[in-house]
């Protein structure tokens, strides 16, 4: 029997216990909620934005985005290589349309596809100017790799097949021109036009191309010499 009332009595003093834990954890709960102001009372804190992209807000120290000048800088000559370059493709683009406009009047005299009466016979110095192809060529092979020995072949062969045979043919036309002048005489046409009229325009032309040729390559050919020297003194 009194086995019996000692657990009983350990039994119920076991659940007062537990009840008196949940009172006081349920108590400050409800202190805590209490204490709390509502939703509209709390200063509830605005988001900060930080902007990457402007002048304003934090920033490493030394950057203030005006850095640049002293980093981003090119050499003189390799600018002026690049100017050089463009110059020298586009007087090639003309030296080419000239060489076609050539190539087709011998082509066409030649394996006589329209008549003489159309379009005359070349003259002499046409055939020695379709070798000015060559300098075209080693011109345009030496701008992307920057090869001066194909610069060099490329002035060489200009002033050989694209100069020389200009100012022989200068000489051999200028007789038939000073008829033309004089009596108004032409016994060559092309298309309906006086042919050393046509191949006198070309020729003013060719001229100047060729010159502004030699100009620009001579002076690409001193920035890359000078380019080379600096690389090898580094």
């Amino acid at each position: 029997m009194l086995k019996l009332r000692w657990e009983g009595f350990s039994a119920d003093f076991a659940h007062a216990q537990n009840c008196l834990r949940c009172s006081f954890i349920t108590s400050a709960v409800s202190q805590k909620f209490e204490q709390r102001p509502p939703p509209d009372e709390r200063k509830l804190t605005p988001p900060v934005y930080l902007n990457m992209t402007s002048r304003v807000g934090p920033r490493a120290a030394g950057a203030n985005g005006t850095d640049f000048k002293h980093r981003e800088k090119v050499v003189p000559h390799y600018q002026m290589s690049a100017s050089l370059k463009s110059e020298v493709r586009k007087l090639n683009l003309v030296h080419l349309v000239i060489w076609l406009l050539v190539a087709a009047q011998v082509t066409v005299s030649h394996f006589n596809l329209v008549s003489h009466d159309m379009v005359s016979m070349p003259y002499q110095w046409e055939y020695p100017y379709l070798l000015s192809l060559l300098p075209l060529l080693c011109s345009s092979l030496s701008l992307p790799k920057n090869n001066i020995s194909y610069l060099v072949i490329s002035m060489i062969s200009a002033g050989l097949f694209s100069v020389a045979p200009l100012i022989y043919g200068g000489m051999e036309m200028f007789p038939v021109a000073q008829q033309l002048y004089r009596h108004g005489k032409a016994y060559r046409f092309i298309f309906g036009f006086s042919a050393v009229t046509v191949m006198y325009l070309i020729m003013v032309v060719a001229v100047q191309v060729h010159a502004w040729q030699l100009y620009y390559m001579k002076k690409l050919l001193d920035s890359w010499f000078n380019a080379t020297q600096e690389k090898k003194k580094k």
